[in-house]
């Protein structure tokens, strides 16, 4: 078991990494961080002591004053450092550079000076360290107008507002899954390693390229044919998807779900239409027996839709490392469905006398090699 502690760990890099390394709990063992440790010197030697891998996450995107940007940035790698010599730990250490090195800004000098400080640590200490030169992330969950420009436009598009492009750069992008893996990946090999220690730059290479406006016009399509139609849009390759997954993390789940279908009656009964869709996928038919739950468990990738098509449900949705639980009603009398977010754990439960019939879709075909499906209970004391 590799003990891997993150600082910035309830960041938007550091919440996706600390939920990826608990998919592997034969590999780590994740060691907390809070953010006060920087203001307490005894808990800050105490973490980097439990520690066999520090990835180094913590910092400060944006700040309207630009030198306190650079010199509290610079501080928190001079503490983490001082923790380390103070108690002779020799953690490997992962370093979370930018591509903005490259600027002339505060950010990019402050990420620059960092990386070399934590280098020349690692040298005189015999230490191994990796300084990752990481380009724009993006992925659900991001703050808007603070993480990334996609993550400003797509809690915009889902909140009212027609967000603009000021500079139509083509932009290097790596989703937050892929980075990830990436760092979960690099702890492996060091694990593995019997030579002596490593210090390295590593250029961690994009997922691919996409112009601002090109982002955009995919979202505003998103916006079209998704959050105001219910359509499943066409998605061409996984990039698309990862995007579309992340516009999704920005709609408000309580007042958007559950969405009614509408329903065509005439004497010969009556008619639906369940899910219009621009991908493949799976769709698949249950019946649920009075007081069963079905689910309990979340997906990093795919998209499921639940729709009750007869008897009453209630569908549960919380998010993984949260606590608050989203309870929706749905009878099959006015047939409605609801979509399931990434990273949320899910059920649903037949809270009626009568069989259940509720009807899935999902974006890929099971596959039990991979079936990105981890269990987890909605409710935590269940």
């Amino acid at each position: 078991m590799i003990k891997v502690g993150i600082t910035g760990q309830s960041g938007f890099v550091g919440t996706h990494l600390y939920n990826t390394l608990g998919l592997y709990p034969g590999e780590f063992e994740r060691v907390p961080f809070e953010d006060d440790y920087f203001v307490d010197v005894e808990r800050l030697k105490t973490f980097v002591k439990s520690c066999d891998v520090i990835v180094h996450l913590a910092a400060v995107n944006r700040h309207t004053d630009v030198h306190v940007l650079y010199e509290t940035n610079m501080r928190l790698v001079k503490q983490l450092i001082e923790a380390m010599e103070a108690t002779n730990s020799r953690p490997y250490v992962l370093f979370s550079s930018s591509i903005q090195e490259e600027r002339d800004n505060e950010y990019g000098r402050s990420k620059s000076d960092g990386r070399k400080l934590l280098e020349e640590w690692a040298v005189r200490k015999g230490a191994s360290f990796t300084g990752m030169v990481v380009p724009n992330v993006f992925g659900p969950f991001g703050k808007p107008n603070y993480n990334s420009f996609i993550a400003t436009f797509g809690y915009k598009l889902t909140h009212g507002d027609s967000p603009t492009v000021l500079q139509d750069n083509e932009v290097n992008l790596i989703y937050v899954g892929s980075l990830c893996r990436h760092i979960c990946d690099k702890i492996r090999e060091m694990g593995s390693r019997t030579a002596p220690s490593l210090v390295e730059r590593d250029d961690v290479a994009c997922d691919f390229e996409m112009k601002v406006s090109e982002v955009l016009g995919l979202f505003e399509n998103f916006k079209k044919l998704y959050f105001e139609q219910g359509i499943i849009p066409p998605l061409n390759n996984i990039h698309e998807m990862n995007l579309f997954n992340t516009f999704r993390s920005y709609i408000d789940m309580e007042s958007y779900f559950p969405v009614k279908l509408v329903q065509h009656t005439d004497v010969r009964g009556s008619f639906v239409e369940t899910v219009k869709i621009g991908v493949g996928g799976q769709v698949s038919f249950s019946t649920t027996a009075p007081g069963v739950t079905r689910g309990n468990h979340y997906h990093t990738r795919k998209m499921e839709r639940f729709v009750v098509i007869k008897g009453k449900a209630r569908i549960q949705l919380r998010k993984v490392g949260t606590d608050e639980v989203l309870d929706y009603y749905l009878n099959g009398e006015e047939p409605a469905y609801v979509d399931m977010p990434v990273w949320y754990t899910h059920n649903i439960s037949n809270i009626g006398d009568e069989i259940l019939y509720a009807q899935f879709w999902i974006n890929e075909w099971y596959d039990p090699t991979d079936s990105d499906t981890y269990f987890e209970p909605v409710v935590k004391d269940e």
